[in-house]
C-alpha cells in the first residue's frame, strides 16, 4: 500500500488531509517522533503478531508502551509472536516502517486493537502506509478510521511514568 491509498481511505472519514510525508524516515518511534516534532510517547505504533496460520493481529500502542506477553496472552489467548517483514507486508499490505490500521486487505484476515496507553493523549501520530508519513489523529478519530475492534490493556511502562 501506499501513501495515497491510505490518503484515499482516510477521505471516507474526512482525514485525508491530515497525513503528512516527511523528507526523512519515519520509519522508527524516535525517528517519527523527530520528524512529527513530538515527545516519542505520542507516536501510535503499530505492532503485528501472528493471529492463526493466515491472520495477523495489529496492536497500536503509544510509543513508550511495551507490550506485556502475560497481558497479550491473557486478552487474546495465545503468546504473542511478532510478524516478519515478509509477513507483515504480505497480510497487511504494508512494509515494515508503514504498517498501520488503514487501508488493510477486506479479506477478515487482518484485527485492529488499540491499546489504552494511547488514551492518555488528546493527539496521537500512526504511520501512513509508508516508511516517512504519519497521520494526526485523536484517540477516538484513530479507532473509528481503523475500524478497531476495541480497547485492551495489554501494555506495559507508560503506566509508571505517568504516576512520577
Amino acid at each position: 500500500m501506499s501513501v495515497e491509498a491510505v490518503r484515499q481511505y482516510l477521505e471516507a472519514y474526512s482525514l485525508g488531509d491530515r497525513v503528512r510525508e516527511f523528507a526523512l524516515s519515519s520509519a522508527t518511534v524516535e525517528l517519527a517522533a523527530k520528524a512529527v516534532g513530538v515527545e516519542p510517547k505520542r507516536i501510535a505504533k503499530t505492532l503485528s503478531f501472528q493471529d492463526g496460520p493466515e491472520g495477523c493481529l495489529l496492536l497500536v500502542a503509544a510509543g513508550d508502551a511495551k507490550v506485556d506477553n502475560a497481558k497479550f496472552r491473557h486478552a487474546f489467548g495465545f503468546k504473542a509472536r511478532m510478524l516478519s517483514a515478509e509477513e507483515a507486508l504480505r497480510l497487511t499490505g504494508h512494509a515494515v516502517g508503514g504498517v498501520c490500521p488503514f487501508a488493510l486487505p477486506d479479506n477478515g484476515a487482518v484485527r485492529v486493537y488499540l491499546d489504552l496507553s494511547l488514551r492518555r493523549f488528546d493527539r496521537v501520530y500512526p504511520a501512513a502506509g509508508s516508511a516517512n508519513s504519519a497521520v494526526d489523529l485523536t484517540p477516538e478519530e484513530l479507532q473509528t478510521a481503523s475500524r478497531a475492534a476495541g480497547w485492551v490493556d495489554v501494555c506495559k511502562g507508560w503506566q509508571e511514568e505517568d504516576q512520577a
